[in-house]
């Protein structure tokens, strides 16, 4: 936690690299300076801070601060602009004579490079710009020591010819890169991939993300890689089968057949009389965007190195997502929703690109919400499964 004191002394030191002064809070003055401490080029491997209300000469400014503009600035981590996600802290506010100051405090990211729309921000002294080809590639060799997860680890004896370069180079390159960096020379396909953490050019392979995002056979290198939906007949597994569909190959496609399955083969409208009316009205049995919200977390948040699959059973009465791997880092039974952590950081950031992740933290609370006012009641989280994650999503109650 930062005290006031903390504070007194970051204000007066006017030596320090990784401190900076500012009276300004929007997105693209605060995007490149957080992204920048990240990144950590200098290798300080501690926090940078930067002093919102207080300026360059170290004045404070006469500033106040609203709450609305505190919840601004800490969406600054969640809204996917930002990637990999930053850790940030965003201290209280302190009262001075002068004005009041808020620290945004920017701790090193173990998965650089990082980049704020796109584009890579590094520092060096008082020097903040965008990394050039070769500072990039130096925050990618660093990055390479740390592999915390296992979509960042190599996937060894895969080569590049295992990839669809086509996919990455034509749907979704151009969505995580800005065009002015992609205007450069120079790059290689290696070195492109490696940028954005679906190759390691140590052991010149891809990573477990890139097999799993553009790989040609990705259930070769990873066997649990795909989704198993069985439609069942009644509101039992012992109840007969009606429709079973696999969906494998790179996540860059099979999301998209997800995606469309869920819109034209599980959603399903139908007109019902109003009370005391000739009217009618449409109801849905599900909500397409919680139910696709809740789907596509299970891909996000699922345990890659279980050789199970993601598993989505729809029976007459619900329907029910179970993944391999349960609550993952700080998030725990007594604060989820409202904590998270990421299993597959690489993945999470390749699904924001690919837009089906809006904002972290945010989707599986805005998925209860929808399911309660569409008429289907909360769902289900059953937390206690040590080895699994699931959730029972009931069906419309005027479905039935």
């Amino acid at each position: 936690m930062i005290t006031e004191a903390k504070v007194q002394e970051l204000i007066a030191d006017m030596e320090s690299d990784w401190i900076e002064r500012t009276v300004s809070i929007r997105e693209d003055k605060l995007g490149p300076a957080v992204c920048a401490y990240s990144n950590d080029f200098p290798n300080h491997k501690h926090a940078g801070y930067i002093l919102l209300g207080v300026k360059d000469d170290g004045t404070l400014a006469g500033m106040t601060w609203t709450d609305e503009q505190l919840q601004n600035i800490g969406n600054i981590k969640s809204n996917g602009n930002i990637l990999p996600q930053p850790s940030i802290v965003v201290s209280p506010v302190f009262n001075f004579p002068q004005g009041q100051v808020v620290v945004i405090q920017v701790n090193p990211s173990t998965y650089p490079p990082v980049r704020f729309d796109g584009r890579c921000w590094i520092r060096i002294g008082p020097r903040r710009s965008r990394a050039t080809l070769e500072e990039e590639r130096m925050l990618t060799e660093r990055r390479a020591s740390f592999a915390k997860t296992y979509d960042l680890v190599p996937a060894l004896g895969a080569k590049l010819d295992d990839l669809s370069i086509e996919h990455f180079k034509l749907s979704y390159l151009p969505y995580a890169i800005d065009k002015e960096t992609l205007a450069e020379n120079g790059r290689s396909t290696e070195e492109q991939l490696a940028s954005l953490r679906f190759y390691d050019t140590r052991e010149n392979c891809p990573t477990n993300a890139g097999i799993l995002v553009f790989g040609l056979n990705p259930e070769f290198y990873l066997p649990g890689a795909y989704i198993q939906y069985i439609k069942f007949s009644d509101k039992e597994m012992t109840s007969d089968v009606e429709f079973e569909k696999k969906f494998s190959g790179a996540l860059i496609t099979e999301l998209q057949s997800l995606d469309e399955f869920i819109k034209s083969n599980i959603i399903k409208d139908r007109p019902v009389k109003i009370k005391d009316s000739f009217q009618e009205e449409t109801i849905r049995n599900y909500p397409y965007w919680a139910l696709r919200e809740l789907a596509m977390n299970a891909v996000m948040h699922r345990n890659y190195e279980s050789n199970a699959p993601i598993y989505i059973y729809e029976f007459s009465d619900r329907i029910e997502i179970i993944n391999p791997g349960g609550l993952y880092g700080e998030a725990t039974p007594q604060n989820f929703p409202n904590a998270s952590d990421y299993r597959n950081v690489v993945l999470a950031e390749a699904m924001k690109t690919l837009g089906y992740v809006n904002r972290f933290n945010y989707g599986v609370k805005r998925a209860k919400d929808e399911l309660v006012r569409s008429g289907n009641g909360e769902p289900d989280f059953d937390l206690s499964l040590t080895t699994k994650f699931k959730v029972t999503i009931p069906i419309n109650q005027h479905w039935q």
